[in-house]
């Protein structure tokens, strides 16, 4: 009996399989497997962490709530100036003053009586403003001149005796005299933490650049007389995509964090744009006695930072072809 079942078995097991029809010899060929898509893998790794969905829940909720409730509440920072009754009011007080339970000042008023929960909506939209704008401008010119530079020896030379002169000036210095020689305004920040931004960024890519401009396809793509720019598109970036989302993923927190610091120095953004680092500078003069109007916007700055980063580390580690292969 065991003969038979083993040739039984050994019979169904070859009709698996059949020969392939030798009068077609493309299919005979053809290799049949499912198919991949580099994207589609990637977004199935990241959203399979819960966390993922918290902080994108989050973050939206802050966006619509920093982009579209300011056209639904005009934040006048100077509208109740007029009455000293108003300056500083705790939450509890400042409902009680102005007739009961308010939205508006469910988190006490400010110095001038202004509401903190306007300021801070109003001020994260400048904040969030400044880091995507200065992430924009500083990620595009230094992906791109980096690829370049790391892929041409004569850009490089040039390249090299550039970012060694600028790189030993402070970053901040230069951002503090470029705020001051063109006075502080939303703008005029923006130029200042982009006009050498990009540098940085780019010298770290030139090094990526380096060690894949090297391997053996790379070799045969420039001996095959491939152009420069479909090097860089082709070759290049496509394998550095983790690398870029890894490095965006700390540039766009280190924006706010540097708006915030200026404007805590005063040397940020002008007296008339709300911004995080401006309501931080006013509260904490005396946080103690009135921590309303101090806590809550750290306590929002902190967040968009640890939000942003946290996806940006968590979409770089999807982005890598390691995490996802089949």
């Amino acid at each position: 009996m065991s003969k038979k079942k083993n040739v039984a078995i050994i019979e169904n097991e070859d009709s698996l399989f059949r020969f392939a029809d030798k009068t077609d010899a493309r299919e005979s060929e053809k290799i049949i497997a499912p198919r991949y898509s580099y994207w589609k893998s990637v977004f199935r790794v990241f959203f399979r962490k819960k966390v993922n969905w918290i902080m994108i829940s989050l973050l939206i909720l802050i966006f619509l709530t920093a982009f579209i409730m300011p056209f639904l509440w005009e934040y006048d920072p100077m509208e109740n100036v007029a009455d000293s009754k108003t300056f500083n009011l705790s939450p509890a007080k400042a409902m009680d003053y102005f007739g009961g339970f308010s939205f508006k000042y469910c988190l006490g008023t400010g110095a001038l009586g202004n509401s903190i929960l306007y300021g801070i909506v109003a001020s994260s939209r400048t904040s969030l403003s400044l880091a995507f704008i200065c992430a924009a401008i500083n990620m595009t010119i230094g992906i791109i001149l980096g690829a370049v530079w790391g892929y041409s020896k004569k850009i490089d030379a040039v390249m090299l005796v550039i970012y060694q002169i600028v790189a030993n000036v402070p970053y901040l210095l230069v951002v503090s005299v470029i705020v001051y020689i063109m006075s502080a305004g939303f703008w005029s920040l923006i130029f200042a933490l982009t006009v050498t931004g990009w540098l940085g960024i780019a010298y770290f890519f030139r090094t990526q650049v380096m060690i894949i401009r090297d391997r053996e396809y790379s070799l045969a793509s420039r001996c095959l007389g491939t152009p420069i720019n479909r090097m860089v598109s082709k070759n290049i970036l496509p394998f550095i995509t983790s690398v870029i989302v890894t490095l965006l993923a700390t540039e766009l927190p280190s924006y706010i964090s540097a708006e915030v610091f200026l404007s805590y120095l005063g040397i940020g953004l002008s007296a008339d744009v709300p911004s995080l680092g401006r309501m931080i500078q006013q509260g904490q003069t005396a946080f103690r006695t009135f921590p309303w109007a101090f806590w809550p916007p750290v306590i929002v700055a902190a967040m968009i930072t640890i939000i942003l980063y946290v996806l940006g580390q968590n979409l770089a580690d999807a982005t890598d072809p390691r995490t996802h292969m089949l």
